[in-house]
């Protein structure tokens, strides 16, 4: 995934609660991918040579094709938010890549016979007295869904699970259930006993070394946030800060009462599946630029109403060419700067200015029951001193479109899978 906004997860394990059957409303710190307290901080980079890679990686990303999708709903480990939980008894911190368009939480795990590098070290289940694997006999072994594989193995067999992402990268090994450990801002850890984890004993493709695994935030059985049940209510949310070039504000990603995303000028828009795709997919009436107002198409693989997916792992949002061009067009028009080239050829609408302060049309994106009017941070992004470029493109399935980071940037986002519904407010997130 494409990580301008890739955050870190701090987690405290020191002292641990268990969490219950009522609704924990808590918050963890995050920690933008970049800033001097991520382990991927590269002091010898500036902060457009971290940004450039952050846009290679996005169109990278969303270069895959559709049909190697629809493996997983998932495209790679390139994450938008990295959180550092803990597995097992005692508590073990991991770092892992936090993806909304996943479902199993795995790690790599002693004995590894075929693992990517990884620089911290590595879970071994055999020193946690809490980790059990499943047997295919149990219903826990429903959860790896069709990564699970039991087929060609009796009841009695362990249960395993096998991932292929977009890009081809893997992950098989053993189904098992261990507690799961999660700080929060409040000092106290919370715990959350018998979590179905994947112990992956076979694991490659595009991982960096300063991760472990993937925490899945998806919709299914197997996603953290739905095996948390009673204690989140099925909500979570988050608020990005906008990308700057000094140090970034740590952000939040919240749980449960916490999650609440209401009142004045909060907006909310109903999630979408299918049986093939179990993305958050919200469905795109229309986008304006001022007074003019172009119609998102209908149609969408994606199945029913949905045409778009929340992506907090993709830094653009990518729209069908025909509306992109309306939209950029329209843009372009409206602005008194002079056009220029991306300096590292990878946005194509992109204008000279030394300063923050041009001004823009009124950009609203119109879901579904809930109008987003979109700020400047959320669709220019500055690549250079003197360049700012247009934060959208296109993508190369025309059906298959994502709203990315960058336009969810001072919004504070809250997902509520058990009404099936995301809501977006705007928030000015280095203040909250």
């Amino acid at each position: 995934m494409a990580p301008i906004f890739s955050l870190i997860l701090f987690i405290s394990s020191a002292v641990v609660s268990t969490a219950t059957g009522r609704d924990y409303g808590f918050s963890v710190e995050l920690i933008h991918r970049d800033s001097p307290k991520s382990p991927m901080y590269n002091p010898s980079k500036t902060h457009y040579h971290r940004l450039a890679d952050s846009l290679r990686r996005s169109i990278s990303r969303n270069t895959a094709a559709l049909t190697d999708i629809a493996e997983a709903p998932i495209y790679n480990n390139q994450g938008e938010y990295l959180m550092k939980i803990s597995v097992g008894t005692p508590p073990f911190s991991i770092i892992a890549v936090a993806d909304t368009g996943s479902d199993i939480t795995w790690t790599q795990c002693h004995p590894c016979k075929n693992c990517f590098h990884q620089n911290a070290p590595m879970f071994n289940p055999s020193k946690s007295t809490t980790y059990k694997k499943v047997a295919c006999s149990s219903p826990i072994c429903l959860f790896a869904g069709d990564s699970g594989s039991c087929s060609t193995q009796s009841l009695e067999s362990d249960c395993v699970y096998s991932i292929t992402y977009g890009d081809r990268s893997h992950s098989k090994g053993d189904f098992a259930v261990d507690t799961v450990t999660m700080g929060s801002t409040s000092g106290r850890g919370v715990a959350f006993p018998r979590m179905a984890i994947g112990c992956g004993h076979d694991n490659a493709g595009t991982f960096n070394v300063n991760i472990s695994g993937i925490v899945g935030l998806g919709l299914g059985p197997a996603s953290l946030v739905t095996q948390m049940g009673p204690a989140t209510g099925g909500k979570f949310s988050y608020c990005l800060t906008p990308v700057g070039s000094s140090n970034i504000v740590p952000s939040k990603l919240n749980f449960g009462s916490n999650a609440d995303v209401s009142g004045s000028k909060a907006v909310s828009t109903p999630i979408y599946t299918s049986d093939k795709f179990k993305f958050y997919s919200v469905k795109l009436e229309a986008v304006s630029v001022g007074k003019n107002k172009f119609d998102f198409p209908v149609y969408s693989v994606l199945g029913g109403k949905a045409n778009i997916i929340l992506d907090s792992g993709s830094t653009l949002t990518f729209l069908p060419v025909n509306l992109y061009n309306n939209f950029s067009k329209a843009i372009s028009k409206s602005l008194n700067l002079k056009r220029t080239n991306d300096p590292e050829q990878l946005l194509d609408h992109c204008f000279v200015t030394t300063t923050d302060d041009y001004k823009l049309p009124l950009i609203t994106m119109h879901f579904e029951g809930a109008d987003v009017p979109l700020l400047r941070e959320n669709v220019f992004i500055r690549v250079s001193d003197s360049v700012v470029c247009l934060a959208f493109g296109t993508h190369q399935d025309d059906d298959f479109m994502i709203f990315g980071n960058i336009a969810q940037t001072n919004f504070l986002v809250g997902y509520d899978i058990k009404n099936m519904l995301v809501s977006f407010k705007p928030m000015d997130c280095v203040a909250m």
